[in-house]
């Protein structure tokens, strides 16, 4: 069966911008200029047949046409990307966690961790921010001051004071098993978690 889709560069900015009903934090999102947005946006549109924005005077709103067709193209994307997640090899899922260079991993405590999820391979990258996380170069990051960011679920790792450290996973995979399994493991740890005396070995991580 051959599927017959428009540009698909075009729908992922129609659904960014309709999402954020702005073309430039759909710009930000997926790391091009607004002007580039709105062009695709526009052969969309004229590949379409239809209107899907109106542009009103700092103002971006939805047709009706828009609005019908947001939900579905969400869903699509969706899919895809649950769909990218789920395939992986038979055994160990690898998680690649990203932490800044200012967190003491001691807190993870990371070698329990592997012992009670023995299925997920670990790997751990320090420092590492959000240019890793947008280049795919991790899973999940323990980012420092990072409350929001559009396309990504933000999270605290502890309701301790000050700007906090928040994990930081794409929208689209916050909710597999391995996300999942690491961040109610956070959930769990202590919210001023002791450290030990002495740093202990920790095996799997990557230091730059």
């Amino acid at each position: 069966m051959t599927y017959i889709l428009p540009p698909l560069n075009a729908l992922r900015a129609f659904e960014a911008a309709a999402r954020h009903l702005s073309f430039k934090l759909a710009a930000h999102e997926l790391h091009v200029t607004p002007a580039a947005v709105g062009q695709l946006v526009k052969t969309l549109e004229a590949r379409l047949g239809v209107r899907l924005f109106d542009r009103l005077h700092k103002q971006l709103v939805l047709t009706e046409a828009g609005q019908a067709y947001l939900p579905e193209i969400s869903g699509g994307f969706g899919r895809i990307a649950k769909a990218t997640a789920r395939l992986k090899p038979v055994g160990v899922v690898l998680l690649q966690l990203g932490v800044h260079g200012g967190f003491d991993l001691r807190r993870l405590e990371l070698e329990r961790f592997r012992v009670d999820h023995a299925e997920i391979g670990l790997r751990v990258l320090q420092p590492a921010g959000l240019h890793e996380l947008v280049e795919g170069k991790i899973d999940v990051l323990i980012a420092r001051g990072v409350s929001h960011h559009p396309g990504y679920r933000c999270e605290r790792v502890s309701e301790a004071a000050g700007v906090g450290d928040w994990l930081i996973a794409p929208s689209g995979t916050a909710d597999c098993p391995e996300v999942v399994s690491f961040r109610d493991w956070l959930r769990g740890l202590p919210t001023e978690n002791a450290l030990p005396q002495h740093r202990r070995r920790l095996v799997g991580i990557v230091r730059r």
